[in-house]
């Protein structure tokens, strides 16, 4: 069992509007309107891959700084695709493009990269439990 622990929540907002709270900063998500939503955020998914894309980057700006290369320039791209039964992302494919980057480095950054947090969640999947407690009806009366 893991010894750390955090809380994200997250309130419906109506619509497929929703809130995020992750350590007092606000997360927006919606749908696409193709979908019934507002397109006024990305969705849960889109946040996933991003969260992906974005920790790889940390590690590659991380790894360039502490080996006092050049961060200018650092981009990652990620291209996803769906499969269905049950629905979900079945490829994901990340370019990372660090021009900063020299040959003889090249080795150890991949390396770095392909260990990222979210990475390695998913190479090792944690233990998923979903609850829902039962719901208690309160009766009120009105005089």
């Amino acid at each position: 069992m893991a010894t750390d622990t955090a809380t994200i929540r997250v309130v419906h907002q109506g619509g497929d509007r929703l809130l995020m709270t992750v350590r007092g900063h606000e997360i927006r998500s919606d749908q696409p309107v193709a979908d019934g939503g507002d397109d006024s955020a990305p969705t849960p998914t889109e946040l996933f891959l991003a969260s992906l894309a974005g920790c790889v980057t940390f590690y590659a700006e991380r790894f360039l700084r502490r080996h006092e290369l050049a961060t200018d320039g650092l981009v990652v791209t990620c291209k996803y695709a769906w499969v269905a039964n049950p629905t979900r992302i079945g490829e994901i494919d990340l370019t990372v493009e660090a021009p900063g980057l020299p040959p003889e480095r090249l080795e150890a950054f991949s390396r770095v990269v392909g260990h990222c947090t979210v990475h390695n969640t998913l190479r090792q999947p944690p233990e998923v439990r979903i609850h829902v407690p039962s719901v208690k009806v309160v009766s009120v009366r009105l005089a």
